[in-house]
C-alpha cells in the first residue's frame, strides 16, 4: 500500500505538469504572496497559494481585456494650454 501512495505522489507532478504552462501569472503572484504570508507571521505556503490564484486570476482578466483595447483607436494627446506656466515665468513672477 504504501509502494502505491508512493507511486502516486511522484507520478501525480508530471501528470499536472501540462497544465504549469498556462497558469500565467501565478509565479510572479506566488513569489509576491509568498514574501507576504512569510512577513505576516510565517505562513508563506499559504500566501503563495493565494498568490497563485490571484496572480493567475488576474492574468486572466488582461488577456481577456487585451484584445478590447487593442480595437480603440488611440487619440493624439492634447497639446498644453496657454494658461501652463514655464520655469522662466516662475522664477520672474518670484522675483
Amino acid at each position: 500500500m504504501r509502494k502505491l501512495w508512493l507511486i502516486t505522489a511522484i507520478a501525480a507532478p508530471f501528470v499536472l505538469l501540462p497544465h504549469l504552462s498556462s497558469a500565467k501569472g501565478c509565479l510572479k503572484g506566488a513569489a509576491v504572496g509568498g514574501v507576504v504570508g512569510h512577513v505576516a507571521g510565517h505562513h508563506a505556503i499559504a500566501g503563495a497559494a493565494v498568490g497563485c490564484v490571484i496572480g493567475h486570476h488576474r492574468a486572466k482578466v488582461r488577456d481577456k481585456e487585451a484584445p478590447q483595447g487593442a480595437a480603440q483607436p488611440q487619440t493624439a494627446p492634447t497639446p498644453p494650454s496657454s494658461s501652463t506656466v514655464n520655469s522662466s515665468e516662475v522664477a520672474i513672477r518670484c522675483a
